[in-house]
């Protein structure tokens, strides 16, 4: 047995995919991790992973090593490798974690190989995974998009993240399992619906190029899957506020007659909310209101 005196690491991102309209074409790679670190490199000419998982158990299959097996080894003998592995990835929280998995096994087969190229190592994520977006953000960062040619083969677009725009990430305690929210979708949508999404990838396209916030706002809205899977999550169309403790300061209530025939009401404005979202959609944000309305008026409490 070969000790590494100097311990390799492999780390691959989380990723989102399905982002804004983008469903089984679009992902994001965001900032949390799965490291695998090579402890051990045995020369037995057996090819096999040993995993050590520093987190605990799974609870679940072991992606990593069906990744690792799933390459066809280049040489006759290959070697064995011991790995540990630690991951700060929420399993079943649509954030990828078994694409993470899968891309950090096929590295790993890599690594004893040989250099592979990024087609054959998404290729072959994407048939483990039986889909490529989370697998290409994972694989290559920023944003990503899929096309899946008629032949088989994968092409991937690539676009930076704006630098200036930071990713929140709410998990919801419910897990999802992948298979369950793929059977929540229809067999077919609505032309309109279609078409409302085609244009919002475009333009959110775009405004990873501009850095136009307000065209991002828009842009990640859907009619292709979000509608249809919200209801697998309780909660999750539950309003969200987002506060800056550290500037919460509360204003004087004051009367405004900003009600229908000058109706009146008492206001309480305050510092420190940062945002302020009703069923995923902004309607106030640093202290001003987008004009945004995505609930509806109850009238005798219907």
């Amino acid at each position: 047995m070969q000790r590494v005196k100097r311990p390799c690491d492999i780390v691959v991102p989380a990723s989102i995919a399905n982002l804004g309209p983008g469903l089984d074409t679009l992902g994001l790679a965001v900032g949390l991790y799965l490291r695998i670190r090579v402890t051990a490199i045995i020369d037995d000419g057996r090819g096999r992973l040993a995993c050590r998982f520093l987190d605990g158990p799974l609870g679940g299959p072991n992606r990593i090593q069906r990744a690792f097996a799933a390459l066809k080894p280049v040489r006759r003998r290959s070697a064995s490798l011991e790995v540990e592995i630690q991951s700060d990835i929420p399993k079943r929280a649509g954030l990828g974690s078994s694409a993470a998995a899968t891309i950090g096994g096929l590295r790993l087969r890599e690594m004893l190989d040989g250099p592979r190229s990024g087609d054959e190592i998404l290729s072959a994520a994407s048939k483990i995974e039986g889909h490529p977006d989370n697998a290409a953000a994972a694989l290559f960062g920023g944003v990503t998009s899929c096309c899946q040619r008629d032949d088989g083969t994968i092409a991937v677009a690539r676009w930076p993240w704006p630098s200036g725009w930071r990713v929140i990430v709410a998990t919801p305690e419910v897990e999802l399992p992948t298979s369950v929210s793929r059977r929540a979708l229809p067999k077919a949508i609505p032309l309109a619906d279609a078409v409302f999404n085609v244009q919002r990838v475009a333009l959110l396209l775009g405004a990873l190029q501009s850095g136009r916030v307000p065209d991002m706002r828009e842009a990640l809205r859907d009619r292709a899957h979000q509608p249809y899977r919200q209801r697998l999550v309780p909660g999750l169309r539950a309003d969200i506020n987002l506060i800056d403790f550290e500037r919460l300061r509360l204003h004087q209530p004051e009367i405004v007659h900003d009600l229908p025939a000058g109706g009146r009401r008492l206001v309480q404005r305050v510092d420190g909310y940062r945002a302020t979202l009703v069923a995923g959609t902004p309607i106030f944000e640093n202290g001003e209101d987008t004009g945004a309305r995505p609930g509806r008026l109850v009238r005798n409490g219907r």
